[in-house]
């Protein structure tokens, strides 16, 4: 391999791009058309234009995607993670085009990233499992299995992962709405909307193991990870190794999971996960045919590089070891874009500030820096935060100081809930009581605006009172990898040439025009304020928020009057009444989805909807009336 094109975009593309770079290897970067200024693609040693403003007309379209390989010389793909990387006919067009596929073959692809095939290889080979559908059900055949099987039941993807498409139906009369989400969520995520159904097991731990399998027959479990602090099935802190196992437990992973990817004729790095009951019982989940969010922490514990193994095996190298001695502990904390408070209510927007943590045991897999902008049309992972020790007490300790530090502002973030968890005796204790669903039934910790923490390190900057930050020195001028100081007589603009992304240094002035303001040229982040030409800046944070708990409403109503208000930018996947409809406080009026997950909009007060207007597939914004609830 010489030049790599990365399929994918925000931290796991710029993970991609480092790992090229340590390999002497040459990086192409994809974007659709808001991501013209994100990280991946300043990084990158090159970068084209997808076209498009959503997944589906960007990074899921692989005619777009293998014309850019093209164009660009690109001998080599690697997926990251979503979009594409489950995907076997992406895979099959990858090596129809003469290119190296660095994921697994398309056969293995298929065998396990279809969730029903690879419960029956798991069942072929003696792994546990739970009792589950033997293939896609309809919503008929979902209360078919949950009458014959009891309740709760987990509707699920079959050609997806990472929480998306996954629904849990606790009553008979759920069954129906539940199965339509989780279709819907599939079909915007994969492209596919099957689902199968299996029993869920109340409050269990999610455990998992890292593997790697090379092209002569070696499979290695590099390490054990927990991942059960969860939100909507989606995981929040993932940690390395998985502590507080039995023996027993342990060898049943790592036996089960070797055994389930040598069936599949595995290749590449892969994770198998698992479910681990109160009681201890063990059963088999999925694989995850592709890399993880959560890999840097295996890496951590490992010292193995496992983007670059994954070039190596494509490569057909031999990997050359078994499973490794592990070194100390590593926890991961996903900082996304969402408002704890409320629920984990997805917030794209602007990053105003941006101070990240350093000192010992601290690494960061960012996507964004200051002055960009999450936007609303992909996911709202903005970085990873992940801080090793020599034990997990020691992990903790400096988890806390990390976090302490810091500071992001612009928007909401999960760091309140973060800096609340590592202070929590459920998560810090021996051993923890957390489980896949602790955050939605037992959590009570403080998600106050700001959280804790030092002064003016909360999601916004506690005690900024919403004031605009200006974006200077080392926070602005890390993306271009300069000193932030602004040459009197030049700036640098970006440009698209027949979709070829470049940056043009031209004579101050020339490629500005208008007045100053905030986000625009001469404000805040402007081409005018630095000379960078980003795409948007900061512009202005938002008003100052009320401290708010957890028990805060999610609804966005607004409480004091009848207008029913969206409390974010979203798409109406589904309206669930209709003017002249009757509704009680907590009904759901209409479903938004916004950053790849659905959000129900609920009445907030009892009424009758009027002027509801909004339609099926419309994009409205935060703040938006959606009806008038009357009476």
């Amino acid at each position: 391999m010489r030049k790599v094109l990365i399929a994918n975009r925000g931290e796991i593309a710029v993970r991609v791009v480092r790992a090229c770079r340590d390999a002497g290897l040459l990086s192409v970067a994809v974007y659709a058309d808001q991501d013209l200024d994100a990280l991946h693609v300043t990084m990158a040693d090159e970068a084209y234009a997808l076209g498009g403003d959503t997944a589906a007309g960007s990074y899921l379209d692989i005619p777009r995607v293998l014309a850019a390989a093209a164009r660009s010389g690109a001998d080599a793909v690697h997926p990251g993670y979503g979009f594409l990387a489950e995907n076997a006919d992406f895979a099959r067009a990858v090596a129809g085009a003469g290119l190296t596929w660095i994921g697994p073959p398309p056969a293995a692809i298929e065998a396990l990233g279809d969730k029903v095939a690879a419960r029956q290889i798991a069942r072929a080979v003696g792994a546990p499992l739970a009792a589950g559908s033997d293939g896609p059900v309809s919503g008929a055949g979902a209360a078919a299995f949950a009458a014959e099987h009891g309740l709760p039941i987990a509707i699920k993807a079959a050609f997806g992962g990472g929480g998306r498409g996954l629904k849990v139906a606790r009553t008979m009369a759920e069954i129906g709405e539940q199965f339509e989400s989780a279709t819907r969520e599939a079909v915007a995520a994969f492209g596919r909307g099957e689902c199968f159904v299996e029993r869920y097991l109340d409050r269990p731990r999610h455990v998992e193991t890292q593997c790697l399998a090379d092209g002569h027959g070696a499979v290695v479990v590099v390490s054990t990870r927990d991942c059960s602090l969860q939100r909507r099935h989606q995981k929040l802190v993932e940690e390395a190794p998985a502590p507080f196992l039995s023996a027993a437990q342990e060898r049943l992973l790592r036996e089960s999971s070797k055994a389930i990817l040598r069936a599949a004729g595995y290749l590449g790095a892969g994770t198998c996960e698992f479910l681990v009951a109160q009681d201890g019982t063990v059963s088999f989940l999925e694989v995850n045919t592709r890399l993880q969010v959560e890999h840097p922490v295996t890496e951590e514990v490992s010292g193995i590089d496992l983007v670059r193994e994954m070039f190596r095996i494509a490569d057909g190298q031999q990997l050359g070891y078994g499973d490794p001695e592990l070194r100390g502990h590593s926890i991961e904390f996903r900082i996304n874009a969402e408002d704890p408070g409320r629920n984990f209510l997805p917030a794209p927007g602007t990053i105003s500030v941006w101070r990240p943590p350093s000192g010992p045991g601290v690494r960061l897999d960012a996507g964004y820096g200051a002055g960009m902008t999450v936007p609303q049309a992909f996911d709202s992972l903005i970085a990873k935060l992940i801080v090793t020790g020599a034990s997990r007490e020691q992990a903790l300790q400096r988890a806390r100081r990390a976090l302490g530090e810091f500071e992001i502002g612009g928007m909401p973030t999960v760091l309140p809930f973060h800096r609340a968890v590592v202070s929590d005796p459920a998560f810090t204790s021996e051993p923890f009581t957390v489980h896949t669903r602790w955050i939605e039934t037992e959590f009570a910790g403080d998600l106050a605006w700001g959280g804790a923490g030092s002064q003016g390190a909360g999601s916004q900057g506690a005690g900024s009172q919403g004031a605009a930050w200006p974006v200077t020195g080392p926070e602005g001028a890390a993306r271009r990898g300069d000193d932030g100081e602004q040459p009197a007589a030049r700036e640098r603009i970006t440009v698209e040439v027949g979709g070829k992304r470049l940056e043009v240094v031209l004579p101050a002035g020339l490629g500005t025009a208008g007045p100053g303001g905030p986000g625009g040229p001469g404000g805040p982040g402007g081409p005018g304020a630095d000379g960078r030409g980003w795409a948007g800046g900061p512009g202005r944070s938002p008003a100052p928020r009320s401290r708010r708990g957890r028990a805060a409403s999610d609804s966005g109503g607004n409480a004091g009057g009848d207008a029913l208000v969206s409390p974010m930018q979203g798409t109406i996947v589904k309206i669930a009444a209709a003017n002249g409809d009757q509704v009680s406080a907590g009904d759901t009026v209409v479903v938004l989805e916004a950053m790849k997950m659905e959000q129900p909009l609920a009445a907030h007060k009892d009424g009758t909807v009027s002027e509801l207007a909004v339609q099926v597939g419309q994009t409205v914004s935060a703040g938006a009336v959606i009806c008038q609830l009357r009476g």
